[in-house]
């Protein structure tokens, strides 16, 4: 269990080092005057945001419910759905950067891009994480 908790951790580390090269690609461009920022208000603008917003609140949500969902009682499944998981989650953290800064420093995409990080820190992989989300539910337990 502990190799996949490891595996795992490469994923979850490895999606904060795409944000950085994303952050640090387009602070970059952006100070050097490399590219034309898009125009917030323009129809291609407005596309983005809206892209970008609405994969934030699709994929957020249905990455924190999936492995709770499935119920995984197989260590291979759990790597594969806790996988889901932080890919589903972080995927919005590079997108609100990107769009931060090619929108000229637009704070609404900074803000999607921090509650994506907020979501990612959520989703970390850690043994006892791990037991709990494939210990079997008993039906007949109360619930409050």
């Amino acid at each position: 269990m502990e190799s996949i908790i490891k595996k795992l951790n490469w994923i979850y580390y490895g999606q904060m080092v795409i944000a950085l090269i994303v952050l640090s690609a387009m602070y970059y461009a952006f100070s050097k005057g490399l590219y034309e920022p898009l125009d917030r208000m323009s129809q291609t603008g407005q596309m983005v945001q809206y892209i970008i917003i609405f994969d934030a609140l699709l994929t957020i949500p249905l990455g924190l419910y999936i492995v709770k969902y499935f119920k995984p009682q197989t260590p291979e499944k759990y790597f594969k759905l806790a996988a889901t998981r932080i890919l589903l989650v972080s995927n919005s953290m590079p997108l609100g950067i990107f769009a931060f800064y090619w929108m000229g420093g637009y704070k609404s995409m900074l803000w999607v891009a921090a509650i994506a990080a907020i979501a990612w820190y959520f989703s970390k992989p850690t043994l006892g994480k791990m037991e709990e989300e494939m210990k079997p539910q008993d039906p007949n337990e109360e619930t409050y």
